[in-house]
């Protein structure tokens, strides 16, 4: 395994809280529907979405491209399998982008995310 790439973001949850309330785009500018539905089902709402936006935000910074270039954060879908560990599934175009940055070789993304009022952080690691 070769590290392509290590992102980290922070976000203030009150910031995002403040986005999802005021800006009624921004949820849909960000998020995707299964996001906005798993998000929305959990008592700390705003903790869920903020943590999310951190990881789409590490992703980015992993991948080395920011949030440019084809790649679109409600693009990226961040999901937690049965047992709760959060992983990373990349649709449309920017699927395309990530897939041409590594010339069809496999690729892992490893995600862990955390939050603690009034913060939620996010950590990426790409392998190749």
């Amino acid at each position: 395994m070769k590290i392509y790439g290590i992102g980290i973001d922070i976000v203030n949850i009150s910031r995002i809280k403040k986005n999802l309330i005021n800006n009624k785009s921004f949820k849909m500018r960000i998020f995707t529907k299964k996001e906005i539905l798993f998000c929305e089902s959990k008592k700390n709402k705003y903790e869920c979405y903020s943590k999310r936006f951190a990881a789409k935000e590490a992703f980015s910074k992993a991948l080395g491209t920011g949030i440019s270039k084809g790649i679109s954060f409600n693009e990226i879908e961040i999901n937690n399998d049965l047992m709760g560990k959060p992983g990373i599934r990349l649709i449309k175009n920017t699927l395309k982008v990530v897939k041409k940055t590594f010339k069809n070789h496999n690729f892992r993304v490893f995600l862990t995310m955390s939050d603690d009022k009034p913060f939620a952080v996010a950590n990426i690691v790409i392998s190749i």
